[in-house]
């Protein structure tokens, strides 16, 4: 009983750090960074950390821990899975408007793409991210989809999502300081 409410108390205080770094991201943008906009301007590429953190980094988070929550274990898993799989779309969504956003913003100003370390890592979680969506959405939700193909995925489609979380921090980390560089 106390090692769940450890559990559960460590799991609060995680989502309340994720929701923390977005508000954090969301402050800097709009405070230090002059705000948002979608036109092309350097108002526009603050779209692209506020919707990569929330989507690859907290977001993917929360989809990521959703089975090692107690509450889900010994129940129906396709509340479980649709909660997963949703989490994980509104996920891969914002990340693809983030890259959307700062694509535009760099083909607007005549700015080279994937110039930087930071950009081939954060190509490579958002593309093996989408990879793994596909993958996952036809291997565990498809009713059609054999219970050894299930078998065999698991351990897969676990290692590889948390290759991606690690990838995407490894992104973020590296975009600050390729933020930093410039400003500094």
């Amino acid at each position: 009983m106390r090692s769940t409410v450890n559990f559960y108390l460590c799991y609060l205080l995680c989502l309340a750090l994720g929701l923390a770094c977005v508000v954090c991201v969301c402050l800097w943008n709009s405070r230090w960074r002059g705000g948002f906009a979608w036109d092309g301007s350097s108002l526009q590429f603050n779209w692209h950390p506020v919707l990569m953190v929330t989507g690859l980094v907290v977001l993917y988070g929360y989809g990521a821990v959703l089975y090692r929550v107690p509450l889900t274990w010994g129940q129906n898993k396709l509340p479980w899975k649709l909660l997963h799989a949703a989490l994980m779309l509104i996920s891969l969504i914002l990340s693809i408007l983030g890259l959307y956003a700062v694509f535009n913003f760099h083909n607007a100003n005549k700015i080279a793409n994937l110039y930087s370390l930071h950009s081939w890592i954060g190509i490579a979680a958002v593309a093996l991210f989408a990879i793994q969506w596909v993958v996952g959405f036809a291997g565990f939700l498809l009713p059609c989809s054999p219970v050894l193909l299930r078998k065999l995925l698991k351990p897969v489609h676990v290692w590889l999502g948390g290759s991606i979380l690690l990838l995407s921090v490894a992104a973020c980390i590296s975009g600050i300081n390729e933020k930093l560089f410039f400003v500094l």
